[in-house]
């Protein structure tokens, strides 16, 4: 999967990411569209890099997938703003 960042620049997650953060970046979208503001969010993403994936144990967050987690917080930031009426910025 490519993820288009806001600087015009991409992700490639089968080139740029391991099998562990892709299981997380799995997580991640799921929980940008169920949390309630990016602090749940954060707290989410901290615990699945503290838990690892299938008994992996802690997982140690590249730049490439801080990048992504940037972006889906801009994301998220655009859909609470949206639903509470509020200008994103």
């Amino acid at each position: 999967m490519i993820i288009e960042l806001d600087n015009s620049s991409d992700i490639d997650t089968d080139r740029d990411l391991s099998a562990e953060e892709r299981h997380i970046l799995q997580k991640l979208f799921g929980w940008k569209s169920l949390v309630d503001s990016v602090k749940q969010f954060r707290e989410k993403k901290e615990l699945a890099f503290r838990t690892g994936w299938n008994g992996s144990g802690p997982i140690r967050e590249t730049k490439a997938m801080s990048l992504v987690v940037q972006q889906l917080e801009k994301e998220l930031r655009l859909r609470l703003a949206a639903t509470q009426g509020k200008n994103p910025v």
